[in-house]
């Protein structure tokens, strides 16, 4: 067997670090999580813009009109800058959580007002990223737990936004817990399998119900395929318990900014939240809570 090289075996050297100390790897995940949380303030913020630029490329050239040209707008480009004034947003402004706080909230160049939205995403990323760490340990499931919970993060706030679930992320995602699942990670590959299709399936059913019924749309395709993405890493069995957490938020969500007044009752309610919500339970607590509740069914 060749000798390991210098860099294999202080990777190998660093992970057994991180296995042997907890502590150590929850505290590095956080600080992951929260720089991956100022990334997804980007994903959040850009995507559905560049989602937007994309449509009206597409509708120019089928009508046969020349599109107008466009800077670059991508993840990357344009820099980060304030909104108001332009100033650009450098390096030591752009520390998760700590520059929106020093700052006071307010933009270093011209005095505006900083959503509160930014640090909140990278405190919840930074929670979250640590909360995996510490459930899973150092390995291959905790890598995994937290692409689940950052693309979910996204969505979320992404679907809070603009009602939009951008299939730029629920389909990799639906990808990645099938590859996952391929060694049995979170369930066994039959189970992702059956959980992608019976999660697409099953909104796609209420959805038609829900059309022939009243006649309007009750949710987007992109429900279908998030919560397929969550069958994917999840198996079917947690399916069930994914959509009653869901519906349960939703419906108490939906009934209290109706009763606040803040929300019309024709007004949509994004469902992308709650799926992702219901999803995070279930890959958490889930196998506690379905044992418990066959338990307390079988007690006499």
């Amino acid at each position: 067997m060749a000798a390991l090289s210098h860099e294999q075996r202080s990777m190998t050297s660093l992970g057994q670090v991180l296995q042997s100390m907890p502590l150590v790897f929850v505290t590095l995940s956080g600080i992951v999580g929260l720089l991956v949380g100022s990334f997804l303030n980007v994903v959040i913020h850009r995507l559905p813009k560049m989602m937007e630029r994309e449509w009206r490329t597409q509708c120019a050239e089928l009508s046969g009109t020349a599109a107008e040209p466009a800077s670059p707008y991508n993840l990357l480009l344009p820099g980060s800058a304030c909104p108001h004034c332009g100033h650009k947003i450098g390096a030591l402004e752009n520390i998760p959580v700590i520059s929106y706080l020093l700052l006071r909230g307010k933009c270093k160049g011209c005095g505006a007002h900083i959503s509160a939205r930014y640090p909140v995403v990278e405190a919840i990323s930074g929670v979250l990223s640590g909360y995996v760490a510490w459930h899973f340990g150092f390995g291959m499931a905790a890598l995994a737990g937290l692409l689940f919970v950052w693309a979910l993060l996204a969505l979320t706030f992404i679907d809070f936004d603009t009602q939009l679930l951008p299939d730029d992320i629920t389909l990799p995602l639906l990808w990645l817990g099938l590859l996952f699942n391929l060694s049995g990670m979170f369930t066994d590959v039959g189970s992702a399998v059956i959980g992608a299709i019976a999660g697409y399936l099953a909104l796609w059913s209420v959805y038609w119900l829900f059309k022939l019924a009243t006649g309007k749309e009750g949710m987007g395709y992109g429900d279908f395929k998030l919560l397929a993405a969550i069958g994917a890493w999840l198996g079917w069995k947690l399916l069930p318990l994914v959509i009653l957490l869901s519906s349960l938020v939703g419906a108490v969500v939906g009934i209290a900014l109706i009763v606040a007044a803040r929300h019309g009752r024709n007004v949509p309610i994004p469902f992308g939240p709650y799926l992702a919500g219901g999803g995070l339970i279930a890959l958490f607590w889930g196998q506690t809570l379905t044992q418990g509740y066959l338990q307390m069914l079988a007690a006499p």
